[in-house]
C-alpha cells in the first residue's frame, strides 16, 4: 500500500454546496465571481501581431508608414483553431502597441489599418479575431498600450480623452471581452513629452462597457504582473495584494511579484511569457521556439504555482501562426494530457486527523470542483493520509487546490509533503511539481 502524508499548517477549504452546512467565513480578501471564473481558465494565448511584425522590431517608434502593415494571408480562424487544439481558453491581441498603430479603423488616429493596403483599407483585425474566437468557443481579450509614440496629442491632457475614446471603440464593437491588458510603459511622445495617465478614468471606461472583464496591470486592479517574463510564478504566491500602494509601471516589482500575505484586495498573478525569445515574429527565431518539454516546465511553474499562464505566440508576416510554433503547442498539449491522464487519488481513501461536518475528506478526491474538505473550527494544523492502492508504481504530480471563495489560507512555504522515497518523481529544478492552484 502506497501512502503519503500532507501536513497543512493553515486551514484548508475547497468548496461545497450551501445545502450541506453553513459555509466557512471568508478569510481576508476574496475573489469576485469573475475572478473565480478567470482562475479556472488556467491557460490562454497572447498574440503579438502589429506594425512591429513588419518592421522586425520589438518596440516601434511611431513614425512607421501605415503602408508597411500588409499581411498576405491573414487567417484568424487558423489562430483560433490552433489555440483551441492546444488547450487554450482564449486569445488576447495587441490591438495597439507603443507605436500607436491601431488594428481597427479608429476614428481617433490616422495611424491605423484604415490607412494601410491590407483589405484595401477596409479591414478590421479585431472584428476578424473576435468572430474567430466566437466560432471556436474561445474568449476574446485585448491589449492596449496607453503609450503612443505617434499621436500628436500624447503628453497633453487631451490625450487621455483620446485614449478613453479608442478604448470605448474597442470595448463596444466586438462583443464580450474577458480581459483588458494595460501595459504600464510610459515614454515620450512625438512632441517629446510624457503623459500623466488618467488610470481611474481608463478603468472607469472598462467598468462601464465591459463590467465582467478583468483588468491587468502591474497593480491590477483585478490581475497583477508576476514580476518577470521567464515563465514562472513564485514558490509562495499570494493572490492578495495591498493594491492601493501600487500603480501601472511601478518600478519595484519585488514588492508585488509574490503578492502580499494579508493583502487588502484579491489581485492574483498572471505569468506572461513568449514561446520565442522575442514577443513579435522574427524569422531568425524560427529555430528558437520553446520545446514541448520546456513548455511543460513552464506550466508547472505558472499554473502549478497558482497563476494563470498567458503564453505569447508571435504571428508571422503572412498573418498566420508559424508551423514551428504550432507543432510545439500541440506537442505541449500531448505531454500535458499524458501527465494528467490518470488521477491516482480519484475515489481512493483519505484519512484526515480532523474534518468539519459536511466537509469530509472524500471531497478531496471526488473530482468535483464544487466540494471541499476543511478542518474543525479553530483547528489550524491537520494532516491527511492518502491510501493510493497497490496497482501502481509511480506518479508524477501532486495537485492541491484551495477553495478560494473563502480567501487564501494555505502558505505553500510552510506546508509539508511527505512522499515515499521509492516512488519515482518527475523533477522540476530538483523539486516535486506541486500545484497549490486556485480553482
Amino acid at each position: 500500500m502506497f501512502l503519503f502524508r500532507i501536513t497543512l499548517l493553515l486551514l484548508i477549504a475547497c468548496r461545497v454546496s450551501a445545502q450541506e452546512f453553513t459555509p466557512l467565513k471568508p478569510h481576508g480578501a476574496v475573489p469576485s465571481p469573475q475572478q473565480i471564473a478567470w482562475h479556472r481558465l488556467q491557460y490562454y494565448a497572447f498574440v503579438h501581431f502589429n506594425m512591429n511584425t513588419f518592421t522586425d522590431k520589438e518596440w516601434g517608434e511611431g513614425r512607421e508608414s501605415p503602408e508597411a502593415f500588409n499581411p498576405t494571408a491573414l487567417d484568424c480562424r487558423q489562430w483560433a483553431r490552433i489555440c483551441k487544439a492546444a488547450g487554450m481558453k482564449g486569445i488576447i491581441l495587441t490591438a495597439k502597441h507603443h507605436d500607436g498603430f491601431c488594428l481597427w479603423p479608429t476614428a481617433f488616429s490616422e495611424h491605423s489599418v484604415k490607412n494601410s493596403p491590407w483589405r484595401e483599407g477596409k479591414g478590421d483585425l479585431l472584428r476578424e479575431l473576435a468572430d474567430a474566437c466566437k466560432a471556436e468557443g474561445l474568449k476574446f481579450g485585448v491589449y492596449l498600450s496607453p503609450w503612443d509614440r505617434n499621436h500628436p496629442s500624447y503628453g497633453t491632457p487631451e490625450y487621455n480623452e483620446v485614449f478613453k475614446n479608442t478604448l470605448t471603440e474597442v470595448l463596444t464593437r466586438y462583443g464580450d471581452v474577458f480581459e483588458v491588458w494595460f501595459d504600464g510603459a510610459n515614454g515620450e511622445g512625438p512632441n517629446g513629452k510624457k503623459q500623466v495617465y488618467d488610470w481611474p478614468g481608463f478603468v472607469g471606461v472598462v467598468r462601464k462597457h465591459q463590467p465582467n472583464a478583468l483588468i491587468f496591470s502591474d497593480a491590477g486592479p483585478d490581475i497583477r504582473w508576476i514580476g518577470n517574463e521567464k515563465g514562472h510564478a513564485w514558490a509562495t504566491n499570494w493572490a492578495t495584494l495591498n493594491r492601493d500602494k501600487f500603480y501601472p509601471g511601478y518600478p519595484k516589482a519585488d514588492e508585488f511579484k509574490a503578492g502580499n500575505e494579508d493583502g487588502t484586495h484579491w489581485v492574483p498573478g498572471e505569468v506572461d511569457v513568449s514561446i520565442r525569445p522575442g514577443w513579435y515574429y522574427h524569422a531568425e527565431e524560427d529555430g528558437k521556439v520553446k520545446t514541448p518539454d520546456s513548455l511543460l516546465r513552464i506550466w508547472y511553474a505558472s499554473v502549478g504555482q497558482g497563476s494563470n499562464l498567458l503564453l505569447n505566440i508571435p504571428v508571422d508576416r503572412r498573418g498566420q501562426i508559424h508551423p514551428a510554433d504550432s507543432a510545439s503547442l500541440i506537442g505541449f498539449k500531448t505531454l500535458r494530457d499524458s501527465a494528467f491522464a490518470r488521477n491516482l487519488a480519484l475515489n481512493q481513501v483519505a484519512k484526515p486527523t480532523t474534518s468539519r461536518p459536511g466537509a469530509v475528506a472524500a471531497h478531496l478526491l471526488d473530482g468535483n470542483p464544487d466540494t471541499y474538505w476543511s478542518t474543525l473550527p479553530g483547528v489550524r494544523t491537520a494532516s491527511i493520509e492518502l491510501e493510493l492502492g497497490d496497482d501502481f508504481k509511480e506518479f508524477t504530480t501532486v495537485v492541491l487546490q484551495e477553495g478560494i471563495q473563502f480567501g487564501q489560507r494555505v502558505n505553500p512555504s510552510t506546508s509539508k509533503f511527505l512522499i515515499p522515497k521509492k516512488i519515482n518523481l518527475w523533477k522540476s529544478r530538483g523539486a516535486l511539481p506541486l500545484a497549490l492552484s486556485a480553482f
